[in-house]
């Protein structure tokens, strides 16, 4: 495990308690009962098929069934969702290389709208849906200001030029919203990505999270804190996870 991913591990141990799971037949076996049923991981897996990875995860009660509350504005809302932390490098998905954990996010939040090139509730309105579940590439990095030991998004300064995706939805933040459909069906969610290389996604290491977001309710940085892990697949975000194992 790198340097990056110790701190990262180092992080979220500050803020879960929980029982190691194992990987098994193509994924992580997590032990159940660590969190409430929609963010209770089983386990977590991805799997590829030609140049798509198959991003899944399945809980132990009806995924996504739970959304955040509405509190009427982007200050200090919260958003949930079900991540998959990877060793992928951040630049294959358009970003610096080495900018902070590379993660795939399935995630919904009610007051704020983060996809501003899709519409998901196909009502012709692109800026209201962010209480669909929708996709998004997301670079992680620790932040005590978040609290101790906590993580973020990570934050792009003022006057800061790193280099971006071109669906970007113009946030100071490393975030990206490539329009990836995700599937919640019973305990299921999973999302198709494509890659232009396939064998970086069959090299890589992955773990699975349900967390909680909060938006900063002064708007500063840092941004969107990690402010609730749920649930981790490994117990221990060792990222035992690998592709089609």
């Amino acid at each position: 495990m790198t340097q990056l991913h110790r701190g990262f591990h180092a992080a979220l141990l500050g803020l879960l308690v929980a029982t190691p799971g194992f990987a098994h037949d193509g994924g992580i076996q997590a032990e159940v009962g660590n969190a409430a049923a929609s963010a209770d991981i089983v386990h977590a897996r991805i799997t590829t098929e030609e140049n798509e990875a198959v991003f899944h995860m399945a809980v132990s009660g009806v995924a996504g069934d739970v959304t955040p509350t509405p509190v009427g504005k982007l200050a200090g809302s919260e958003v949930f969702a079900y991540v998959w932390p990877t060793s992928i490098d951040s630049a294959v998905a358009g970003f610096d290389p080495a900018a902070g954990i590379l993660a795939m996010a399935v995630t919904a939040h009610p007051d704020f709208d983060d996809t501003p090139l899709q519409d998901e509730n196909a009502d012709g309105d692109r800026g209201n849906d962010g209480n669909v579940w929708h996709s998004h590439w997301v670079v992680l990095g620790a932040d005590e200001a978040c609290g101790p030991g906590a993580l973020k998004v990570i934050d792009i300064p003022d006057g800061a030029k790193p280099s971006l995706p071109p669906t970007w939805p113009n946030l100071p933040l490393l975030i990206d919203s490539p329009g990836y459909v995700p599937e919640l069906a019973a305990e299921t969610v999973e999302v198709r990505v494509p890659f232009a290389d396939i064998s970086l996604v069959e090299a890589a290491q992955f773990d699975g999270v349900v967390a909680g977001l909060r938006v900063n309710a002064n708007m500063h940085a840092p941004l969107l804190c990690v402010t609730d892990v749920l649930d981790v697949a490994s117990g221990d975000l060792s990222l035992p996870g690998k592709a089609n194992r």
